[in-house]
């Protein structure tokens, strides 16, 4: 039997849409893991150049299998979703309908995901228009050295190692990783003027109006990690 999403409206069925649409651009074969329970649906992706964990959330027309004691947890395929999302976005109904796709056998990172509970605030964070200035900076100095390279050394290993070195920059004093505001801003989370960090454990979550993007610490011990 195909499992169905009801959305609040087509709004959240488009915003969620455009998300996807992101992530494929980055990854044609990217798979998200879906999590849905009560009137929220969850959506982890991650995009391969920025090395974090993208969390975007819609709301769901009524509790999931309405109301009852079950819980939706499943990877699939982004671009299958993608045009399931994409038919609920355009739905003149009030509350568009989305087909779950089928399992897919889930990437490693699926399998290891934020927890659920325990965030705090952390102190340090610039205001949202410092974030912004400082993503277009450190994308211009990428350029910059890019062009600066001479043709002979503008191969994959030396345009990794620049990004490596601009990317994994921290924000001021916070921990948080420049990429993972570079990651906000390109999936189109970065806007407006309400942004949060929170950490949990050994994680860190940049969190906006439109979606977060999760990031483990620098030098956190193993992988221990309160299941999603």
């Amino acid at each position: 039997m195909t499992q169905r999403l009801h959305f609040a409206d087509a709004g959240e069925a488009a915003d969620l849409a455009a998300f996807l649409a992101r992530l494929i651009h980055y990854d044609k074969a990217a798979a998200v893991r879906l999590q849905a329970a009560g009137d929220t649906l969850a959506v982890f992706g991650r995009p391969p150049s920025f090395e974090v964990l993208a969390i975007r959330t819609a709301r769901l027309a009524e509790p999931y299998e309405q109301g009852l004691d079950t819980v939706l947890d499943v990877t699939v395929s982004a671009g299958e979703f993608l045009e399931s999302v994409g038919g609920a976005a355009q739905s003149v109904r009030a509350a568009g309908e989305a087909a779950v796709p089928g399992a897919v056998t889930g990437p490693p990172w699926a399998g290891v995901l934020p927890p659920r509970g325990g965030w705090r605030p952390e102190p340090g964070l610039p205001a949202p228009e410092a974030v912004r200035d400082l993503v277009r900076v450190a994308v211009t100095e990428f350029r910059t050295r890019v062009e600066e390279l001479p043709a002979e050394r503008r191969v994959r290993a030396e345009l990794d190692r620049v990004g490596r070195e601009i990317w994994s920059r921290t924000i001021g004093g916070t921990g948080l990783p420049v990429r993972a505001a570079h990651a906000a801003q390109s999936l189109g989370f970065l806007r407006g003027d309400a942004l949060t960090l929170l950490s949990s454990g050994a994680w860190l979550r940049l969190r906006t109006a439109y979606g977060s993007v999760a990031v483990r610490r620098a030098g956190a011990p193993g992988l221990s990690v309160t299941p999603a």
